[in-house]
C-alpha cells in the first residue's frame, strides 16, 4: 500500500472517529437537555401568586412578593418573576393571607352530605373544629348513619377514614364530647357515675384521642351535660391531656352565674393541667350587659397564673340554640319524645311555668336573662305547618295563637316536636366589641357548612361571620386593623389549636390561602334572609388546591381530616395535622 492509501486510510478513520464523538456528544447534550427540562419542571411550582400585599397571620403589617406553591405546601415567597409554573394567580391590588380557620363548627353529619361546605368557603374558611359537648363519635355499635349518609361508624378511626374516602372540601377537626361519652355509659338521665363507670367514660376519652380528636369538649347548659359534675369533668378532662388535648367548653352559664361558671372552667385547666377554650364568649341577659370587663379580668387573672385559658367569639348579639334551652334540664331527661310529654301534662307544665318564673330555680334561666319574649326569633322548624313562623319573634306567634308569650313557647315545642331552633337578642354590642378585641379571641361561627335550602333559616354567622368582621369591625368601624383581624383568624386560632403547619404564611406550610379585596369583602346574610353566600372571595385554596377560583366554587375537595396530637398512626387513614 502506497503511502498516500495509507494516509487517505487514516484521516478516513480519523473523520469516522470525530463524528462518531460529535454524535455522542450531541446524544449526550440533548439527554442533558431532557434531563435539564425534567428537573425544570419537576422544579416547577404547581401556582406562583403574585403581586398581592402578603398578611401573613402574624399581626405585621402586609409586604409585597409573590407565593410559590408545590405539592400542597408553600415552597417559596419572595421575587418569583421568572420561575417556572403551572399556573399564576394574580393578586395585585389584593389583600394575600392565610385561609380562615373556624373554631367552633357544627358542620359533623353535614359535611357527609355536602363535603365541599359552600356555607363556608365562601366565607374564607379551609379549617373547621367541631364537636361543641357532642361528637359523631364514638357511638354505640350498630348505629344507624344519619339519612343519606348511609352506614354508620362506631369509632373516630372509622369516621374520619370515611371522610378520607369520600373527600372533603375543607380541613376538619373534631373534640370528643362528654355529654356522647356520658350518654353512653350513663344514658340521660340526672346520675352520676360509679367508680367503675367513670373509668369506662376515661376508656372511650382516650380512645377518642388515639384515633385523633383534638381534645375534649363541653355543652353544659344542654341536657345532659348539666348533671355532670366539676369532678367528671376533671378525669375526663385529665386523660385528653395525657394526649396533648385542649379543653373547650360552652360554659355552664352565659349569665347571671357565669364567673362560677368560668371558675369552673379555670379550675379543670388547673387541676387537670390542660388548655382551656370558652367557646363564643359572651356576657347573656339584659341585667349582665356591662359585665364585659369583669369577665375580661378574670379571664386575664387566670392566665397571668399560668392558666392556658383563651376564647372565641362569632361577634354578634344574637345567639342561637334550640328553642327547648328554655325548659328545665329535669323536664329533658328522656329525650324530646319526654319534653313533649312533659309539656302537655298540666301539673308537669305548671311546675315549668314556676321554674322559668324563678330567677334561682337552675343556673342558667333563659327566660329570666332576656330583655323579654320580643327578644326570641324563630330560626327553623321541623313541622312544614310551622314553617311560616321563620324569621318571627315569639311574640308575634303568641299574638297569633291568643296566647301569652310562655305558654306560645311551651305550645310550639310540643308542635315542634322539641327541635324549634331560635336567635335569641340577649347581648349589648359593646361587650361583643370589647370581647372581640382581646388578645386572646379568636374567630367561630357556631354554625353547620352547608347549602342554601328552601326549608332551612339559620343565623346569619352560619354565612356570614367572617366577612362579617372584615366589612363591620375592619372596614365600617375600625375597631381592629386588617391585620389583627386576620391574626384572630388564622396564626392565633392555629396556635391555640396546636396546627403547627397551618396559620402563617411561611415556607414549608400548607398552602391553606385567601386572596381577597379588602375594600369590598362582604357578608350578605341577614336575619330575615341568612342564606346568603358572601362575596369577595376572590380565591380560596386548601392544600393547594383552588375550591373557589375566580369567586366561583370549583367543587374540588382536597382538605383533610387533622389528627389531634394523641394519634396513634394504626388507629385511622388519611394525613395528620403536625
Amino acid at each position: 500500500m502506497t503511502e498516500k492509501r495509507i494516509a487517505a486510510k487514516r484521516n478516513w478513520r480519523r473523520t469516522i472517529a470525530v463524528a462518531a464523538l460529535a454524535l455522542a456528544s450531541a446524544s449526550a447534550l440533548a439527554a442533558g437537555l431532557q434531563a435539564q427540562k425534567q428537573r425544570t419542571r419537576a422544579k416547577a411550582f404547581d401556582i406562583v401568586i403574585t403581586g398581592g400585599h402578603i398578611y401573613d397571620g402574624t399581626g405585621s403589617p402586609w409586604y409585597s412578593g409573590d407565593i410559590g406553591i408545590r405539592n400542597g405546601r408553600i415552597a417559596a415567597i419572595g421575587n418569583l418573576r421568572g420561575a417556572p409554573r403551572r399556573q399564576t394567580l394574580d393578586a395585585r391590588g389584593l389583600a394575600v393571607a392565610p385561609g380562615f380557620i373556624d373554631m367552633l363548627d357544627q358542620s359533623g353529619r353535614s359535611i357527609l352530605h355536602d363535603p365541599r361546605l359552600p356555607s363556608k368557603i365562601y366565607q374564607g374558611i379551609t379549617t373547621v373544629v367541631t364537636g361543641e359537648g357532642e361528637s359523631v363519635a364514638p357511638r354505640r355499635p350498630g348505629a344507624s348513619g344519619h339519612g343519606a349518609a348511609g352506614p354508620g361508624w362506631t369509632t373516630f378511626a372509622d369516621y374520619f377514614a370515611r371522610l378520607q374516602r369520600q373527600g372533603i372540601g375543607v380541613n376538619f377537626a373534631s373534640y370528643v364530647g362528654a355529654a356522647t361519652v356520658r350518654e353512653l355509659v350513663l344514658g340521660d338521665g340526672d346520675v352520676q357515675p360509679t367508680p367503675r363507670q367513670l373509668k369506662q367514660m376515661e376508656a372511650l376519652v382516650r380512645q377518642a384521642m388515639q384515633d385523633g380528636a383534638v381534645g375534649l369538649s363541653t355543652a353544659l347548659q344542654y341536657p345532659p351535660a348539666p348533671f355532670a359534675k366539676t369532678g367528671e369533668l376533671i378525669a375526663l378532662a385529665r386523660v385528653a391531656s395525657v394526649y396533648g388535648g385542649i379543653y373547650a367548653t360552652h360554659l355552664r352559664s352565659e349569665g347571671d352565674r357565669e364567673p362560677q361558671a368560668v371558675a369552673e372552667a379555670i379550675r379543670i385547666g388547673r387541676t387537670a393541667h390542660i388548655p382551656v377554650e370558652i367557646f363564643h364568649i359572651k356576657e347573656a341577659g339584659h341585667a349582665n350587659w356591662g359585665k364585659m370587663p369583669q369577665l375580661i379580668a378574670q379571664i386575664d387573672a387566670a392566665r397571668a397564673t399560668g392558666v392556658d385559658i383563651f376564647a372565641s367569639t362569632y361577634a354578634y348579639t344574637a345567639w342561637s340554640n334550640g328553642l327547648s334551652s328554655f325548659i328545665p334540664p329535669w323536664a329533658h331527661i328522656g329525650g324530646e319524645a319526654a319534653l313533649v310529654k312533659n309539656l302537655r301534662n298540666p301539673a308537669t307544665r305548671a311546675r315549668i311555668r314556676a321554674d322559668l318564673l324563678n330567677p334561682n330555680s337552675w343556673g342558667n334561666n333563659d327566660w329570666q336573662e332576656i330583655p323579654g319574649p320580643e327578644a326570641v326569633e324563630i330560626v327553623g322548624t321541623h313541622n312544614p305547618a310551622l314553617r311560616r313562623f321563620e324569621g318571627k319573634r315569639l311574640t308575634d306567634v303568641a299574638a297569633a295563637w291568643h296566647e301569652d308569650p310562655m305558654d306560645a313557647l311551651f305550645d310550639f315545642l310540643i308542635k315542634d316536636g322539641g327541635r324549634t331552633s331560635v336567635a335569641v337578642f340577649g347581648m349589648s354590642e359593646p361587650d361583643v366589641k370589647l370581647a372581640l378585641r382581646q388578645p386572646w379571641v379568636s374567630i367561630c361561627t357556631d354554625a353547620t357548612g352547608t347549602s342554601p335550602s328552601p326549608t332551612a333559616h339559620p343565623h346569619p354567622r352560619a354565612y356570614g361571620t367572617f366577612p362579617h368582621i372584615l366589612r363591620k369591625y375592619v372596614r365600617q368601624e375600625h375597631l381592629l386593623t386588617l391585620a389583627d383581624a386576620i391574626r384572630k383568624m388564622t396564626a392565633l386560632p392555629a396556635a391555640q389549636m396546636r396546627f403547627t403547619d397551618r396559620g402563617v404564611i411561611k415556607r414549608g406550610m400548607w398552602a391553606d390561602l385567601v386572596i381577597f379585596n379588602p375594600a369590598s369583602i362582604r357578608d350578605r346574610a341577614t336575619y330575615k334572609h341568612p342564606q346568603h353566600f358572601s362575596q369577595g372571595m376572590a380565591w380560596v385554596l386548601v392544600n393547594g388546591v383552588p375550591v373557589i377560583r375566580a369567586g366561583k366554587m370549583t367543587g374540588a375537595l382536597p382538605g383533610k381530616v387533622l389528627h389531634g396530637p394523641g394519634y396513634h398512626e394504626g388507629n385511622s387513614s388519611g394525613e395528620g395535622a403536625r
